[in-house]
């Protein structure tokens, strides 16, 4: 299983010389199962890069899209997907309820004066809904996909990927709570990470930033560092940082948390992920 990561960013793009080291787009996490088939995570501005670099490669264009939920963030990127526009493509689309519906309505006519100069059913790649992922899992080849309710407004749903090679846990947009909403408190978290391979998780604020961003539906380094230590997860990668945080400010988040599991005893590493940069397990 291979990790990609094309936008590390929350909230909005961020471009700029400020943030040339781990990123400026917004969410975008491409996942290349053990056999070779394609997962995508999210449809953020990273979204666009991907396209073409998946328009370039040689093979089908079968993909399936997980959406964790439908913030803009998360959306922006779709119309500027290469496949999309491509007759012999397929876009499987799974995760949170609205996903498929907000898809669709991003190239509505029906909002202001409309969003977007081409409609949906001009897309000439086939397009299909499914829900499988609502249920609890999904089996694709040799990996297991399951979901968990995230802490976020309006909702949304984190990931876990298990192969042979290992687990990867997805859990952005995230705000982790002693008692959150039905079966997304922290100790739910942990349990739906307990022993991942690998844990990328929001972690937008620092703790002193929590006061007046409680309820925003993301998580402060202390939270982030604690769901590591008692879940056992051997990395944790940082994620959906702050549109306002510098290369700077997200490192120093790294350096936090880092003393924070090595005053615990901890052997979890941590690091913050950046765009471009491919894990493998």
């Amino acid at each position: 299983m291979k990790i990609t990561f094309w936008g590390t960013r929350g909230s909005i793009a961020s471009p700029g010389p400020e943030t040339v080291i781990y990123g400026g787009n917004t969410t975008c996490v491409e996942v290349t199962l053990a056999s070779g088939r394609t997962v995508v995570i999210d449809a953020g501005t990273g979204m666009r890069r991907l396209g073409d670099s998946l328009v370039a490669r040689d093979g089908p264009l079968s993909i399936h899209l997980l959406m964790t939920h439908v913030h803009w963030d998360h959306l922006m990127g779709f119309p500027f997907f290469g496949p999309l526009y491509q007759s012999h493509a397929l876009v499987t689309v799974d995760g949170c309820k609205r996903g498929p519906d907000s898809l669709r309505k991003i190239f509505s006519t029906n909002y202001v004066d409309g969003t977007w100069p081409i409609t949906f059913d001009d897309l000439k790649a086939h397009i299909r809904p499914s829900h499988k992922l609502l249920r609890g899992h999904l089996s694709l080849d040799d990996t297991l996909i399951e979901s968990h309710m995230l802490q976020h407004p309006q909702g949304g749903l984190g990931f876990k990927f298990t192969e042979q090679s290992g687990s990867f846990v997805f859990l952005t947009d995230n705000e982790l709570l002693e008692e959150g909403w039905a079966g997304s408190s922290f100790k739910d978290f942990v349990r739906f990470c307990r022993d991942a391979d690998l844990l990328v998780h929001d972690c937008q604020y620092l703790p002193e930033e929590m006061e007046v961003r409680r309820g925003w539906g993301h998580s402060d380094l202390a939270s982030v560092a604690r769901l590591a230590l008692d879940a056992g997860v051997k990395r944790l990668f940082v994620f959906h940082h702050d549109p306002w945080r510098t290369d700077e400010g997200v490192a120093r988040i790294v350096e936090r948390i880092t003393a924070m599991l090595h005053d615990s005893g901890s052997a979890t590493v941590a690091e913050a992920a950046r765009e471009g940069v491919t894990l493998i397990l």
